[in-house]
């Protein structure tokens, strides 16, 4: 897999600049309408990972490969991107236009992990189908934002990060899973979250030298210092699933990932993984899919 795309890359790359106030205290925010994708020197968008998040109106029809996954943008869409997860664009000549805005975790700083959002989170909804009634009202939401970063308001950055949840929110009401009857956290729903940020934290995997640590729901436990069944029985409650079904999907999206979009060999990824030896990577990835991983691979 190619390496991640820092911020840095994306201006020098897109643009050949860098914005003024590029690093400061407060992190980094922008906002850009987005071009139709044509030209004899047009490059389709690479499957990579970048360092940044990035929420997009796109209209037209096209295809977005988010992670192991293929999602068709059938006329327009709201997208969300994250450091987490690779993915690519196919078919942007088909765009005829749209806007996006990108920032970087530490423009949230102080305001809230983006990472608990289900729109950022791996097994969430990333692409929301638009009717052109809901377009309207999240260009609207854009327009503002260009105003606002182009305005000499002093405060204008937390105006920004306010548009910035009211896109993550539009998009939250029309994902049924992401309403949760009793938005106060209890005591089982705070012990989840924190298993799944420590769950999320080992990933990605971008180099061979790195190591899935925590692989069951033991490990975890003891990470977090409670009883694993007190673990177990909190993820149960609020996830619907057993602590060991988690942890295997989410192995599996990056196994897949690093399969089809790698080139390390198949002990590299296992290794990485935690699997002490091949032949158990091999066995969990037929258990999951009935394929082997260099079956998966050639697919």
């Amino acid at each position: 897999m190619e390496k991640t795309e820092s911020i840095e890359d994306f201006y020098k790359t897109k643009f050949d600049w860098m914005p003024e106030n590029f690093k400061n205290e407060i992190g980094h925010f922008n906002v850009f309408n987005l071009e139709p994708f044509v030209g004899e020197k047009a490059q389709p968008v690479p499957y990579k990972r970048r360092d940044f998040y990035k929420i997009m109106l796109v209209k037209g029809n096209s295809k977005v490969h988010y992670a192991d996954k293929v999602v068709e943008v059938k006329k327009q869409a709201l997208s969300f991107s994250n450091p987490q997860i690779p993915y690519k664009w196919e078919h942007l000549d088909n765009i005829s236009e749209g806007s996006f805005c990108i920032f970087n975790q530490h423009f949230f700083h102080q305001y809230g992990n983006l990472n608990q959002y289900s729109v950022f989170q791996p097994n969430g909804t990333h692409i929301f189908e638009l009717t052109d009634e809901q377009v309207e009202k999240i260009a609207v939401i854009y327009k503002r934002m260009f105003e606002e970063i182009n305005s000499e308001y002093v405060y204008k950055y937390d105006v920004l990060r306010n548009l910035v949840f009211e896109l993550l929110h539009f998009a939250m009401k029309m994902d049924p899973s992401a309403n949760i009857e009793n938005q106060q956290l209890n005591a089982s729903q705070r012990i989840s979250t924190l298993f799944l940020e420590l769950l999320e934290r080992q990933f990605p995997i971008d180099d061979t030298n790195q190591k899935v640590h925590f692989r069951t729901a033991s490990d975890f436990a003891n990470q977090l210092n409670i009883h694993v069944n007190h673990l177990n029985k909190a993820v149960k409650e609020t996830t619907q699933k057993t602590t060991s079904q988690i942890i295997a999907e989410r192995v599996l999206q990056e196994s897949k990932i690093l399969l089809k979009h790698s080139n390390w060999n198949v002990s590299e990824i296992a290794y990485a993984l935690g699997f002490t030896e091949v032949t158990n990577f091999n066995n969990f990835f037929k258990k999951h899919l009935q394929l082997s991983p260099l079956k998966f691979r050639n697919l």
